[in-house]
């Protein structure tokens, strides 16, 4: 939400501003609850990693973790200056995490499978150095919107196809906090002036960030469990002192 402040980062040079006050609490920081409601995406994803590590799965969940990392520091930076360099730091880690999944999700029928990660490579490479010269703006989040309904045909298939009821729980867990978090976005984007008449804001962008963060720990640990299937490492769903939930293998010693 604009209003007009030149602070430690200067004006506002980003091309989307959400509804909470700038500048409300810190001149070094410019949307605060934006900014700080990634840690528990930064938090999430560092449990994910230090299991991936531990059983050693295959690197690309090391890899999908830390881009889960990396993306929730573009977004804070984004959040935190509001300009225009960086919230690129935001919008192309975006799709880089999209064409991972991608990847994690169809190379495994994938019949040459160096030609899949070769062409995504390209293609986000491509993607950074337009993006970097051309505001997309609205084409941007068209561009998203198409690569998150390509990836929606196989996390279903994996779906169908799973019958352990603890993995399906997660999948459901991750469908159910994606459409809580779409909706307190669409509330912050949509009703902002009448939100701004509240006595208190309740801060639906930063709730986004919150609820992504569990959909997207969930949706991690799913396709954990469905690639451990695929390799015959026995998967099954155990939790952290009862509560946080995490795939446990166990690979054959020809392995």
């Amino acid at each position: 939400m604009a209003e007009g402040i030149s602070s430690f980062w200067g004006p506002v040079t980003s091309t989307i501003e959400c509804c909470e006050k700038n500048y409300a609490y810190s001149s070094y920081i410019a949307e605060f609850y934006n900014t700080i409601s990634n840690i528990p995406t930064i938090l999430l994803a560092l449990i994910g990693l230090i299991n991936a590590l531990r059983q050693r799965f295959e690197k690309r969940f090391t890899i999908l973790h830390i881009s889960n990392m990396i993306l929730a520091i573009g977004n804070m930076l984004y959040h935190a200056t509001l300009q225009r360099g960086q919230q690129q730091s935001d919008e192309t880690p975006m799709v880089w995490e999209m064409l991972l999944y991608m990847y994690i999700l169809y190379s495994p029928d994938w019949h040459y499978r160096s030609t899949m990660p070769t062409f995504l490579f390209l293609y986000g490479a491509v993607f950074a150095v337009v993006h970097a010269i051309v505001q997309l703006g609205i084409g941007f989040k068209v561009h998203y919107f198409i690569l998150c309904l390509l990836c929606i045909p196989r996390m279903y298939k994996y779906y169908i196809h799973t019958q352990d009821a603890s993995a399906k729980r997660l999948a459901k867990i991750y469908v159910a906090t994606l459409c809580l978090s779409s909706l307190c976005w669409f509330c912050d984007r949509v009703f902002c002036k009448e939100i701004s008449g509240w006595p208190i804001n309740p801060q639906g962008h930063a709730l986004w960030h919150i609820f992504m963060a569990i959909s997207s720990y969930f949706a991690n640990t799913f396709l954990m469990f469905c690639r451990a299937q695929q390799r015959e490492w026995s998967p099954k769903v155990v939790h952290i002192m009862g509560v946080l939930p995490y795939v446990k293998i166990e690979k054959p010693k020809t392995q």
